[in-house]
């Protein structure tokens, strides 16, 4: 695939759980991806664009994933005969007993999804267990030794969680099941019908993961015959409470949480205005992954180009800097009343700070940098044919872009965000090397801001109608209250967009379809987060006329700009 930054093209964003098809399990998965690759194709768009995929905790947060490397079950197309071992009569009989119905209507309902999807694994693996061909076994065995340096340590974390009740909380779980050391002892020490009970399990976990990792490589050849590129993302950290973490403490400063500066951007968020955002990943030890070359990190590059032909990292300002708390996310209310000297009291004289070092001294702004250039070149040596995409938005050193540019990876332009001396950057003057979108899955829709703005006041209207303002700068257009959404503003913005000078375009799938449902709302942990789904089935989307509409507008622009 031609994936030059010279060669300009555009792409779709969509959280692949939000996605519908017919006959679905409730959430998203790699059948429905299919058939979205098949639509986007043809709308003229060249590449889709995906949330992290790696497996999730209690949160269901893709950006609090509880391994680096384990792919989330959920996504998987479950059906007779997809994996080869589950029957059809084993799927009958365990999707009879879900009340599908119910399960696709409305949000995603995680808790019952990935019981549905486990107890279908499961009749899958009891069927490979007693009747695979020597061949898949081999197969299977083949996989295994070859993830062997993350799945041993995955597959225990997974079982330790299933023995206290599906928590991965594993600083509360049992005295001698804390540790990576202690949780082997405990295996070894256990009678040999229970330990053959747990090498079971483990084996279930693992071949989840074969299955896992079949369906994605078998997605990602489907869309290059499509000419589409799939793009993913790694999150810069990994959850506290992840196999990783737990395997390997010693490669992370578990008394330190990760996040970003305070943000008065996201005015409908108290505590990121204050304090900032406490995103509660572990802080990492570079130090000591610089002992064993950045292994962690060259392996999660290693799983992301086996599924995706671009990757985001997302928070690329991390690898430079972080923004670390000394205290963990649930204490966040704990310290939103309180100011600067209360907050020390409470912190034993320590206080929110970048680490390794804040940028304001010459001498700590090239040192981070020179940091941040190695850890990220360790990166790119494992990277081949695969193109990397920095999200490095927020509060941005200025050191960070021209580093990135030198690396030849991509950063982030946000039309309304790019604003200098008063003047909103055109897009002909983007470099080539970046991708430029109005909106991230943190964002809200355009149509919603538009709402906010002209239809309906709130709070934030002031910095709706702001950025709405700004978009239009952008696209040379005189924006005024009688300017119609629909026929002017968002045909013209999104024609600037595509005529940019950057590499990529995005489009969020919800700007496109003229929704206004967001997400995430950065900073909350509202049950809304990560569940939102379409309203309509993909199919669907081709017999409505306004769909057609949209997608016959695109097609347009995106030729008129070279880019289809």
């Amino acid at each position: 695939m031609n994936l030059s930054p010279e060669k300009r093209i555009a792409g779709l964003l969509t959280p692949l759980f939000a996605l519908r098809r017919e006959k679905d399990l409730g959430i998203g998965d790699v059948a429905a991806l299919r058939e979205f690759i098949d639509w986007a194709k043809e709308g003229g768009f060249q590449l889709v664009q995906l949330l992290p995929i790696n497996e999730t905790g209690g949160d269901n947060s893709p950006y609090n994933a509880i391994s680096a490397m384990a792919i989330e079950p959920t996504t998987l197309h479950l059906a007779p005969g997809s994996p080869v071992d589950l029957t059809n009569e084993d799927f009958e009989e365990v999707v009879a007993l879900a009340h599908l119905e119910r399960l696709r209507h409305g949000p995603v309902k995680y808790a019952r999804v990935k019981k549905l999807k486990r107890r279908l694994l499961e009749r899958a693996f009891a069927a490979f267990s007693i009747s695979a061909t020597e061949e898949r076994r081999a197969q299977f065995a083949q996989f295994r030794e070859k993830e062997a340096d993350w799945m041993e340590d995955y597959t225990l974390f997974r079982v330790l969680m299933e023995e206290n009740g599906g928590s991965e909380a594993w600083d509360q779980w049992p005295a001698d099941q804390q540790s990576i050391a202690g949780a082997r002892r405990w295996v070894e020490n256990m009678r040999s019908d229970r330990a053959g009970r747990i090498a079971r399990r483990r084996s279930f976990f693992a071949y989840v993961q074969w299955v896992a990792y079949q369906q994605w490589h078998e997605i990602k050849l489907y869309a290059e015959e499509r000419n589409v590129a799939l793009m993913g993302d790694i999150p810069f950290g990994v959850s506290y409470y992840s196999a990783d973490v737990f395997a390997q403490p010693a490669e992370f400063a578990l008394d330190w949480s990760g996040g970003a500066p305070p943000e008065p951007y996201f005015k409908d968020d108290e505590f990121t205005q204050k304090w900032g955002q406490n995103w509660g990943i572990p802080v990492f030890r570079w130090d000591a992954m610089r002992q064993n070359q950045f292994a962690w990190w060259r392996r999660r590059v290693g799983g992301v180009r086996h599924v995706f032909h671009v990757f985001r990292i997302d928070h690329v300002l991390g690898f430079y800097r972080i923004y670390a708390f000394p205290w963990r996310p649930f204490r966040n209310q704990e310290f939103l009343p309180l100011d600067w000297q209360q907050m020390l009291e409470r912190t034993d004289g320590r206080s929110p700070h970048f680490a390794p070092r804040d940028d304001l001294k010459w001498e700590n702004a090239e040192a981070n940098r020179r940091e941040g250039e190695e850890y990220l070149r360790a990166i790119l040596l494992e990277c081949g044919a695969t193109r990397i995409v920095g999200e490095d938005l927020g509060t941005v050193p200025d050191y960070v872009r021209p580093s990135l540019h030198s690396l030849g990876i991509a950063g982030f332009k946000i039309p309304q965000w790019e604003v200098r001396h008063n003047r909103v950057t055109s897009g002909s003057e983007y470099d080539s090397l970046s991708v430029t979108t109005f909106a991230t899955h943190d964002h809200k829709p355009i149509r919603a801001l538009w709402e906010e703005g002209f239809e309906q006041a709130t709070p934030t209207s002031d910095q709706a109608r702001h950025d709405l303002y700004l978009m239009a700068e952008f696209a040379g257009l005189a924006l005024n209250e009688k300017t119609s959404y629909e026929k002017e503003f968002f045909p013209i913005t999104t024609e600037a967009l595509f005529r940019s000078n950057a590499w990529i375009a995005i489009m969020m799938i919800t700007d496109l379809l003229g929704g206004k449902d967001r997400f995430n709302v950065p900073g909350t942990a509202t049950d809304a987060n990560w569940t939102r789904r379409m309203r309509m089935s993909i199919s669907r989307w081709r017999e409505n006329r306004v769909v057609r509409q949209r997608m016959r507008l695109m097609r347009n622009l995106l030729e008129k700009s070279g880019r289809a």
